[in-house]
């Protein structure tokens, strides 16, 4: 049975994608990022009509372009890990390029959003919503900005001659990564940007 075999095998026989150390770093950031939700939603109860009133200047076309952007790219992260494991390294590397574009598009449109944001006078020091405004579109951020220091990771090896024996595992881990990145804008928009 040669590597690919097992792989599948392995895969079938209920294989968790990546490394082991990536999913207690995911499972981690996960429980963090409930506590932050979780704070959010009992200060937002305290002060309905504050946090009601102060998402009103929220610009959903932003939430929403946001979104479609993470959205497109875990889909190509998705693809591209599909195509690793089959050994379509191009073909990955040309998704994780795609995927790495639109990491860049939400960085710039989060750049915009916050310097509109900044230009009316909107900072962190206006009021409780926009602290939390803030501080979690911010942490996110920088998800964002580590997982696209991983894209760029998976690109360069995907564009090796030999990527190494672990390539896949790393390309899940990176996946994995990538789209926890994901999960958590998707709640993000839904707690600022839509719920009233």
């Amino acid at each position: 049975m040669d590597a690919e075999q097992q792989g599948a095998v392995k895969r079938r026989a209920g294989h968790v994608p990546g490394e082991e150390g990536v999913w207690v770093l995911i499972m981690g950031d996960m429980l963090v990022f409930s506590i932050f939700f979780a704070t959010y939603l009992i200060y937002r109860a305290q002060n309905v009509v504050l946090y009601t009133s102060s998402q009103l200047s929220m610009q959903r076309g932003f939430g929403l372009l946001n979104t479609v952007l993470l959205l497109t790219s875990s889909w190509f992260v998705a693809l591209a890990v599909s195509e690793a494991r089959a050994g379509g390294r191009e073909r990955a590397m040309r998704l994780l390029l795609g995927a790495f574009a639109c990491g860049i598009g939400f960085v710039v449109s989060k750049a915009f959003e916050w310097g509109g944001k900044i230009q009316a006078g909107i900072t962190l020091n206006s009021n409780e919503f926009y602290i939390f405004y803030y501080m979690l579109t911010g942490i996110h951020l920088l998800h964002v900005l580590i997982g696209l220091i991983v894209l760029g990771y998976l690109i360069a090896r995907s564009r090796r001659p030999d990527p190494g024996a672990s390539y896949v595992l790393v390309m899940e881990g990176g996946g994995a990564f990538w789209h926890l990145v994901d999960l958590l804008w998707i709640v993000l928009f839904a707690l600022l940007y839509l719920v009233r």
